[in-house]
């Protein structure tokens, strides 16, 4: 493997609520020598870095609810600081705040201030997109890119899931190549199926009454995503790590899709 590789501990998730040191212990036996937060599952800081050192992983980033990085933005930047997180990043926003909605102007300025309080600290912020940033700017530009080209690259660069930047239309590796220097952090998830209603009831942030099983994660190759190519860009792109992440494992236990991504990996040439 060419890049270090993460897992995003919200991929198993389910493990990590009954017993968080348990389970980094876990992913470490997998193979995985970095994390990416999502969350403290209900324990100090301090917990959470000892269960982490025991394990022998290293936090890498964190995904931070957007509202909690505004409410109290020095305090959650400290507490993440202290875990070892270089990186913070947004990882979804709510409706009020996607481009072109009410708040967005609002959302631009909060990640632009969020963004320049990590670089203070020696962190960086990151924006971790999903397919409804590709809507049309009146500038014709996506809204993904417009946030980007609001915010000043020391203040924002990109996590690019390249999981929902197909999803959008768009093609995963040619975005990453896209964000050439500012691309720190690439997401490699993978899926079948295709875009249909209701599909955000898969992680966690919508409740509709019209979800199929059109679309479905997937452990990495095996779904759509040419994974291989990917990497090659993300190897381009200058990025420092790929984190596996799988919103959803159905009938498979969530740290052996973990596994069977991470074996996936490294059975790569």
């Amino acid at each position: 493997m060419k890049l270090p590789v993460g897992l995003q501990v919200y991929t198993v998730r389910d493990h990590a609520e009954r017993d968080f040191a348990g389970t980094m212990k876990k992913v470490a036996k997998i193979g995985y020598k970095y994390v990416e937060l999502a969350g403290l599952y209900g324990l100090e800081p301090a917990a959470v870095k000892s269960a982490l050192d025991e394990a022998g992983l290293v936090a890498i980033s964190a995904h931070i609810p957007f509202d909690e990085l505004i409410g109290d933005t020095d305090k959650v930047l400290d507490t993440y600081k202290s875990l070892g997180c270089e990186y913070i990043a947004v990882p979804y926003l709510a409706d009020e705040y996607r481009p072109g909605a009410e708040k967005f102007e609002f959302a631009l300025s909060e990640m632009a201030r969020i963004g320049k309080a990590c670089a203070d600290r020696g962190m960086q912020l990151l924006y971790h997109n999903h397919d409804f940033e590709f809507v049309t700017m009146p500038d014709g530009s996506f809204g993904l890119d417009y946030i980007y080209a609001q915010i000043p690259p020391e203040y924002l660069a990109t996590e690019l899931d390249t999981c929902w930047v197909r999803v959008a239309g768009q093609n995963p590796a040619a975005y990453v190549r896209k964000y050439t220097g500012r691309a720190p952090i690439v997401h490699l998830k993978d899926y079948v199926g295709e875009k249909t209603e209701g599909m955000y009831d898969l992680i966690g942030q919508e409740k509709t009454a019209k979800q199929t099983n059109k679309f479905m994660f997937k452990p990495l190759g095996m779904g759509v995503q040419d994974i291989p190519s990917i990497l090659a860009a993300s190897v381009d792109a200058g990025a420092k790590f790929v984190v596996v992440e799988q919103d959803q494992s159905y009938d498979m236990d969530s740290l052996e899709t973990a596994k069977r991504s991470f074996d996936y990996l490294a059975s790569l040439e």
